[in-house]
């Protein structure tokens, strides 16, 4: 019994262009984890300020922060969110092989395909970047608990 013949057609220049843009979002995807840490990381440097400053406000030149697990608490969430927002922002090395464009998700450790790399180094980043993000408002959460 013979299957008659696939009928195929040229790709169009729309597929051509989604195809286009669908790696290009692939690859973006790391630079926008970086941008939204750069972001994080101004958040991370302003709110202890603001926290310092608004306590001076509220309590005048004599302001003094009572020194309590919930100031040892919220100083150390904050240094924990800056630190882990450094560290999606530091490049890390990874092994790439060039030759495959998507490598089986179980053969990871004789390297990334092209594809693998753009979507694991960005899924590194979210997950530093979520960490450091909860690790923040809980120490936000814990400054709440310092002024009394």
């Amino acid at each position: 019994m013979s299957n008659p013949p696939i009928s195929t057609r040229p790709v169009s220049e729309n597929e051509n262009l989604l195809r286009t843009k669908f790696y290009e979002s692939v690859a973006a995807q790391s630079d926008l984890m970086d941008k939204l840490s750069e972001h994080l990381l101004t958040l991370e440097l302003a709110i202890p300020g603001l926290f310092a400053t608004v306590l001076r406000l509220i309590r005048g030149d004599d302001a003094v922060l009572n020194t309590n697990p919930a100031v040892y608490i919220a100083f150390g969430c904050w240094l924990a969110a800056l630190i882990l927002t450094l560290i999606a922002l530091i490049p890390k090395k990874w092994k790439v092989d060039v030759t495959i464009l998507k490598q089986d998700p179980n053969d990871f450790s004789e390297g990334l395909g092209i594809e693998d790399f753009f979507q694991q180094s960005a899924l590194h980043k979210l997950r530093l970047i979520i960490t450091s993000s909860i690790v923040f408002f809980v120490g936000i959460f814990c400054a709440l608990f310092t002024i009394g």
